[in-house]
């Protein structure tokens, strides 16, 4: 059970920083009036007892502002921007509007956010949080307010509510169309930032493969982009044997590496299977087809509204974790398995 939001007063900096509360407001304000040394105790002390500066007028204080911020780590995937449409049209559907941001995977560009985000009296967060961030941060949202609903990925040992596809079933089931293909040796491409998403979907090849008694992934560690695609493509053409198959982390990264493999001079889908994750609409339209998983991103965005706008009427309902069966789509990327 979520406890209550308890409003941090200025007078709880003050006491905080063993100085008197008008002090404590001249510091908050900008007041050239203050010492430096004071200064930065009165700042230390405000971030320590979560206190947020109220950018509008005393009087619309504990009021509703029908916002909410969704921080995504980047929006040049494709994947994001559907999940990004489905949250919008659920808030815009319920009379709120998303004030949208970028955190780029930084942990300190994702806190900067967050305290602008939280200065404009937004009613409620939907996270992706940036890989790096700490449990005790998620905690320390749910307990000084906005309400906050992770997406996609769950801070390990934060609980709270969460709205994300199932990573790990899925992955299995993708492998086991591949072994049943005849692949043997697989590799995982987009493993630079080992956030939970990507140690799920990794956990799922490895727990098939490990099912059938066959050599575990052969993991490259390249970023989750096109860019990083083509990269994870180079270093598997130079492998000796080279694996048969790669599992990419998403579609965008499948859509990097494929190009780059058929210059090296593998067929994907004949000398190569190559299988991508999200099912983007530019999958269906590549060449070759991509097999992937549809991870249903549009219905992600709007359980993770349902649930944040469900926490924001009732602070103390039980958490919820809702996560979303992925459904493998076969196309002709992994047509043909290896030659006997």
């Amino acid at each position: 059970m979520l406890k209550r939001t308890v409003r941090v007063t200025l007078l709880d900096v003050a006491r905080q920083a063993g100085v008197s509360r008008a002090t404590a407001s001249l510091v908050l304000r900008n007041s050239p009036l203050v010492a430096a040394e004071t200064r930065a105790r009165v700042q230390a002390a405000a971030q320590a007892v979560g206190y947020l500066y109220n950018r509008g007028a005393a009087t619309l204080r504990g009021q509703r502002t029908s916002t909410v911020g969704l921080l995504v780590t980047e929006i040049d995937n494709p994947f994001f921007g559907e999940l990004i449409a489905g949250a919008e049209a659920a808030l815009d559907a319920a009379g709120y509007i998303a004030f949208l941001a970028t955190t780029a995977e930084s942990v300190e560009r994702q806190e900067r956010t967050l305290q602008r985000l939280r200065e404009h009296g937004v009613d409620g967060l939907i996270l992706c949080a940036a890989h790096g961030t700490p449990a005790q941060r998620i905690a320390q949202l749910a307990g000084q307010g906005p309400p906050c609903v992770q997406v996609m990925r769950q801070v390990r040992g934060s609980g709270g509510d969460f709205a994300g596809p199932d990573n790990r079933l899925g992955l299995d089931l993708l492998t086991e169309h591949l072994i049943a293909r005849g692949h043997r040796r697989i590799a995982f491409a987009g493993a630079a930032v080992m956030h939970s998403g990507i140690r799920q979907r990794l956990d799922g090849v490895a727990a098939a493969l490990r099912r059938h008694g066959l050599p575990p992934p052969v993991v490259l560690r390249t970023p989750a982009t096109r860019a990083g695609g083509a990269e994870a493509a180079h270093l598997l053409h130079g492998m000796e044997p080279p694996p048969t198959a790669m599992v990419c982390c998403n579609d965008v990264v499948a859509f990097g590496a494929i190009p780059v493999l058929e210059r090296l001079g593998l067929r994907v889908g004949r000398d190569i299977a190559v299988t991508g994750v999200g099912d983007v609409p530019e999958a269906a339209i590549g060449d070759p087809p991509l097999t992937t998983l549809a991870t249903e991103p549009r219905r992600i965005g709007q359980e993770a509204v349902r649930l944040l706008l469900r926490r924001i009427n009732d602070p103390a309902v039980a958490a919820e974790q809702v996560v979303i069966p992925s459904r493998l789509v076969i196309r002709a990327s992994s047509a043909a398995g290896p030659a006997p």
